[in-house]
């Protein structure tokens, strides 16, 4: 049967010209099996629109609920931090004897939760309650439950009703007010003993009303409920507050304790459990977004046709003046495939066509160097990559000195802190200064010193630091940041620090035309199977990604197969880790690529 057709269209179009043959073939290939297929897959669209309702909604309901756990979880971990601040409980649990012992942990308590209140968005008000006799509510985050206004209620109601609830976090409503929302947690000591409570009065416009509002555009609504079936956020605001079985959910929520889905006429309602008990629940209707889908697939239908007609009219004016001339573009394309870039077709008008004949020939004389320019701009990339690298800064590593620097000013003299700060400011300038990927090698000792003074101030007397050095290197240049990663890598990977007698040796050294670097700890070494993983240049632990890999890949791409890394280690015994680069009096560039 196929053979016949083909026969029988072949002696159709034999004396045809090249005009009819196209339309003729338009008209069997494409204009009549779309119209045929078009009206069958809008039936088939809408028909697998509605069976896919249900995934979809689903899905959007899944979305909504991770958006609003991780939103609420977010607020309860700031609550949870001020709460269990062990330094906040000592101080609240303190009996003090004078004005100034008292200013001192005021003074804490600005210092400390002054910026935590203003990490999230949202939060209008944040306070600090306790029952401490000799300590003072300065009215700014430490406060003393009193009769006055709080939020709808009265001090004295909230701060006991927090105490003697049996949860130690606890969102709830504004009495009156659906603007806004209240986070309470306990502030106990170890022993279990109430020393106060943490007040977080957030907007909820910022924290759930854009989740919840105008939800499954226009064709349902969101609840947000918590552990005892109260609304705490809604799509309708006047249910906020209200326990669900007594609103209109009530029917709907007795029926989906069975199972978690269920339809009710044309009401899709659906609810999905998050941790701690909250539930988000979804009522959709579902009538209403057919009729939305119906009318889109009709719509795309007719459109289709139209379009499919207009087609027809546009293929008929341009198929004399375009085909003979894209095939001989098309000839001459075969030509630069082939690598021949003198080439060029001659221009017979000034339509479409004929521009891109022009602009055919000014493609042809421009290759070369588009080719140049994207090798440069190859370079250039990687250039911005390991200056955009240099320019990570380990957030732990940040977050233990700066709290150092906070201890050691609280319980120690000015010299610690003004040797720590040197340390750290030596340490930054170097890292941060990406100006350049190269730098004299005794700029890159400082560096590591700098790194090993603020390792030393964190693990006093832990660490021993030899060093084996040259003097003829120092004014050598190097490729920045290729010691400093090391010696890291020795601290958060080989943990050197919990090691007896643990040593880190640091050895440059000068043969004949190469310069050696070394490192040498004897920390906890690495097993056989990440040490393959890591000489493969592959990625291995949970780093911030700029490692060995990345001092492999710049050695290489400044100096060729003159830049060389090398890496032994042995469990529990240590590592060793070796560079070699040329002796550079000048400083190298980066070669380019082949």
């Amino acid at each position: 049967m196929r053979l016949w057709i083909e026969r029988h269209i072949i002696r159709l179009t034999r004396t045809m010209k090249l005009r009819g043959k196209i339309v003729v073939f338009y008209g069997l290939v494409v204009f009549i099996p779309t119209i045929f297929f078009g009206v069958g897959a809008g039936y088939l669209a809408l028909q697998n629109v509605r069976a896919n309702y249900m995934l979809t909604i689903n899905e959007a309901v899944r979305q909504t609920s991770q958006s609003v756990e991780f939103r609420k979880q977010s607020y309860d971990l700031l609550a949870n931090r001020a709460g269990t601040d062990g330094e906040l409980i000592s101080r609240l649990a303190r009996t003090y004897e004078n004005m100034s012992e008292q200013l001192e942990s005021a003074n804490y308590v600005d210092r400390s939760f002054t910026l935590m209140s203003r990490y999230l968005p949202g939060i209008v008000d944040f306070r600090i309650y306790h029952a401490n006799a000799t300590f003072v509510e300065d009215g700014g985050l430490l406060w003393k439950p009193a009769d006055r206004s709080l939020a709808g209620v009265d001090e004295m109601s909230w701060y006991h009703s927090v105490l003697n609830s049996p949860f130690v976090l606890q969102w709830s409503n504004v009495p009156g007010d659906n603007a806004h929302l209240i986070v309470s947690r306990k502030i106990t000591n170890a022993s279990g003993n109430f020393l106060g409570a943490i007040y977080m009065l957030l907007d909820y416009d910022i924290v759930f009303g854009e989740l919840m509002d105008s939800p499954f555009t226009g064709s349902g609504s969101l609840y947000l409920l918590d552990e005892h079936d109260r609304i705490v956020a809604a799509s309708d605001r006047s249910m906020i507050g209200e326990p669900a079985s007594d609103t209109a959910l009530s029917k709907l929520w007795a029926s989906v304790d069975r199972a978690e889905s269920i339809m009710d006429g044309g009401d899709y309602f659906t609810v999905r459990r998050l941790n701690g008990e909250w539930k988000v629940a979804a009522l959709i209707q579902m009538r209403h977004l057919e009729n939305q889908s119906a009318v889109t697939v009709y719509s795309i239908v007719a459109i289709t046709v139209f379009f499919l007609f207009l087609s027809t009219f546009l293929v008929l004016i341009v198929l004399k003046n375009v085909v003979l001339r894209i095939r001989k573009l098309g000839d001459r394309m075969s030509d630069i495939a082939e690598g021949d870039f003198d080439v060029s077709v001659q221009s017979r008008s000034r339509d479409e066509v004929g521009d891109l004949e022009i602009m055919f020939n000014q493609m042809t004389g421009r290759l070369g160097n588009l080719v140049d320019m994207l090798s440069s701009a190859k370079l250039k990339e990687k250039e911005s990559s390991f200056q955009a690298l240099q320019a990570q800064i380990n957030p732990h590593f940040i977050y233990n000195s700066l709290s150092l620097l906070q201890w050691r000013a609280l319980d120690q003299g000015d010299q610690i802190q003004v040797e720590t700060i040197e340390a750290l400011t030596t340490f930054y300038r170097f890292a941060l200064d990406n100006k350049s990927n190269v730098t004299l090698i005794r700029n890159e000792l400082e560096h590591v010193r700098a790194y090993l003074d603020i390792q030393q101030l964190r693990y006093p007397g832990r660490v021993r630091a030899h060093w084996e050095l040259d003097e003829d290197v120092l004014d050598l240049y190097s490729i920045k940041l290729i010691l400093q990663p090391i010696v890291e890598n020795a601290y958060i990977h080989g943990r050197i620090f919990t090691r007896p007698d643990a040593c880190i040796a640091i050895s440059i050294k000068r043969c004949n035309n190469e310069v050696r670097f070394q490192v040498r700890d004897n920390g906890i070494g690495m097993d056989p199977f990440t040490l393959a993983l890591i000489r493969n240049g592959e990625k291995a632990g949970n780093g911030n990604g700029f490692g060995l890999s990345n001092i492999s890949e710049r050695l290489h791409l400044y100096f060729g197969e003159a830049g060389k890394l090398k890496i032994e280690s042995t469990p529990e015994a240590g590592t060793v880790v070796t560079i070699g680069l040329p002796a550079c009096t000048d400083k190298p560039h980066i070669q380019r690529e082949g």
